[in-house]
């Protein structure tokens, strides 16, 4: 698959109820090889998808889904709770037009900022997110995971 063959902004749309398994089967797919690094499941993977879908909160791209995002609008911000990309479209540049649309997302609703959150044991994560202009707010343990929050605000 080329960039050119990469799903456009135009081609992340809303999740449906008919989504709700692939949302999993993604979400699973993206997190599970983090399962045995933290020692716990990662909070995504146990997320009601059912719900989040219903409240118009699950964006996805790809026939089939191959990434998606979880919004949830914030009076000052919106916030990432999820971004996934399955394995097998890693490196495709899947990851980045979602997070192009998180930004896109967020000035659509009038908010100046972005928020997210990810495992300290997520290293990946802490190489990717400052790349797209996120900057490190905290880290702070909240029950059972050692969480980095991050923060992008928008021009």
């Amino acid at each position: 698959m080329s960039e050119n063959d990469l799903p456009a902004r135009e081609d992340i749309r809303p999740a449906t109820a008919a989504d709700v398994p692939a949302v999993k089967a993604v979400t699973d797919a993206a997190f599970t090889p983090y399962i045995e690094r933290i020692g716990l499941v990662p909070a995504p993977m146990e997320a009601d998808h059912a719900a989040e879908v219903a409240l118009g909160q699950v964006f996805v791209t790809g026939d089939p889904v191959i990434g998606l995002v979880v919004l949830v609008p914030h009076e000052d911000h919106l916030y990432l709770d999820n971004i996934s990309v399955h394995p097998d479209a890693h490196g495709q540049g899947v990851g980045r037009r979602l997070l192009h649309f998180v930004d896109a997302r967020a000035r659509e609703l009038g908010l100046p900022e972005v928020r997210l959150l990810t495992n300290a044991k997520m290293w990946e994560n802490q190489k990717i997110y400052p790349r797209y202009g996120y900057e490190l707010v905290e880290r702070r343990m909240e029950g059972p995971y050692d969480r980095l929050h991050y923060r992008k605000t928008l021009p």
